[in-house]
């Protein structure tokens, strides 16, 4: 298969730009909004975002069926839910960062309804566009530069809310008409680059069933044993890391005193994201995907021990907790969608069905389970603290806040690591299965779906060393 050229990476990594224009404005500010601006407690807030994001859980194995019932020849399978889903989703997101005064239970319904409404939004535009990279390319280093790609898209978003908005975020600021402002302008970048995506991020590989049905969606996720380890894994990962992103911004304004720093914090992740995607292809050639993904975890594992342990007067250690802890965090983000694409593989390898949109779907639907749990974690070890918004914490609001932001981060990676460790599906395993796949395929026989390479056992690959185009034994 032709590499991929410069213009269709861009416009993929231009879609998780647009795409977290919705998303990370909302993981880095909605409990802050909730609780500053809103009025909603802390407990109340936490709750909310726990159901809310299991419902968008559910959202997206419903979003994950409608893509793979859904083709059209002249765009494809994925690029018409990005198009007409793109303009709900951001509008969507203007109402959600938009409560108007209701009075207490009123305020909490229209929390709960938009944003449930934005989940679903999200589910229909993301779903398609997560699953789209496996239908770009099947070759590992090109599937990293998607990866890559994405990564930048993310946080180049994430880091001008750091820089730009983050700040604005302190006490006595008119923080509704910010959040109405950032939001209606963002109504007009995002249509843009999802627009820029759709034109340039073309599929190109086969697809024998483009309408799959439910029974064969199922037959596919029963064998993925690897889709099943890397989603749980991904549940500990994303319960960590969205306990820290939900309370990165109380971190620097109330235990480190520095909400100056998030500026900083920002442009820092920005540098570290350019410097791992250019280094992650060859990492992957090096090291393999399940490598870096361990490697890389582990990072957020000491980065999260040191935000716990440091006293709150030590500014620059606990800032470099937070520093180390993102390295971790970004290297895994950009290493992780590679590996849900190579799990498709495996699915279409067993059964004979390619399936990208319930694969994505499955993944997603732990990822944002992971993101309930985590999100409400940090919300409850706010109220456990005692947080009270606008006032000088106390001790025990303090120590609530590193457990969010250290604790928890450190001990849900350790158990995202120890799943990781079984995963089977090396890139030399990946390697053989393209290569059965490819043959299949060639002699238009679907006959040979399940059988597994030779000195294979369960799944598991046999690979004589040096096999395959990328290192073995990852």
């Amino acid at each position: 298969m032709k590499k991929l050229n410069k213009l269709s990476i861009v416009g993929y990594g231009a879609g998780d730009a647009a795409n977290n224009l919705a998303f990370t404005t909302a993981t880095m500010f909605l409990l802050v909004y909730y609780t500053d601006v809103a009025g909603i407690s802390a407990a109340a807030a936490g709750t909310l975002l726990l159901v809310v994001r299991i419902f968008d859980a559910f959202a997206d194995v419903f979003a994950g069926r409608v893509v793979d019932r859904t083709y059209s020849k002249r765009f494809g399978k994925f690029r018409p839910f990005i198009m007409f889903g793109s303009i709900p989703l951001l509008l969507l997101s203007v109402a959600t960062f938009s409560i108007p005064e209701l009075g207490e239970s009123g305020t909490l319904l229209y929390a709960y309804v938009t944003y449930a409404a934005l989940g679903l939004a999200y589910s229909l535009v993301n779903i398609p566009y997560g699953s789209l990279a496996g239908a770009m390319t099947q070759d590992p280093a090109e599937r990293a530069k998607l990866g890559s790609a994405r990564m930048i898209g993310g946080m180049l978003v994430g880091s001008a809310l750091g820089i730009f908005v983050a700040p604005l975020i302190k006490p006595g600021a008119n923080l509704q008409a910010t959040f109405t402002t950032i939001t209606l302008v963002f109504v007009v970048i995002g249509a843009a680059l999802y627009l820029f995506t759709v034109l340039t991020a073309k599929e190109r590989v086969h697809r024998a069933v483009p309408n799959v049905t439910f029974k064969q969606s199922m037959d596919t996720l029963k064998g993925n044993r690897p889709l099943l380890m890397l989603c749980v894994s991904s549940f500990f990962f994303l319960t960590g890391y969205l306990a820290l992103t939900s309370v990165q911004l109380y971190y620097l304004r109330d235990v480190l005193g520095r909400l100056d720093l998030y500026p900083v914090l920002s442009i820092t992740q920005l540098v570290l994201t350019f410097v791992l995607a250019g280094f992650m292809p060859k990492l992957v050639r090096n090291l393999g995907k399940k490598r870096v993904y361990i490697f890389s975890s582990l990072l957020t594992v000491i980065g999260g021990a040191i935000v716990f342990f440091t006293p709150a007067s030590q500014v620059w250690i606990g800032f470099t907790g937070l520093i180390i802890s993102l390295v971790g965090v970004l290297a895994v983000n950009i290493v992780v969608w590679a590996l849900e694409a190579d799990t498709v593989e495996y699915g279409e390898w067993k059964t004979g069905v390619r399936t990208e949109g319930i694969t994505y779907a499955l993944f997603s639907f732990t990822r944002k389970t992971g993101q309930a749990v985590g999100g409400a974690l940090a919300a409850y070890a706010l109220a456990l603290g005692g947080y009270k918004s606008g006032a000088v914490q106390t001790p025990d609001a303090v120590f609530g806040i590193q457990i969010a932001a250290g604790a928890l981060p450190a001990v849900m990676t350790i158990l995202a690591v120890l799943v990781m460790a079984k995963y089977t599906l090396t890139d030399a395993m990946h390697a053989r299965i393209l290569t059965e796949i490819q043959a299949r395929r060639a002699g238009g026989d679907g006959s040979s779906a399940g059988v597994r390479p030779s000195g294979t056992a369960d799944g598991a690959a046999t690979v004589p060393a040096g096999a395959g185009p990328l290192a073995p034994g990852n």
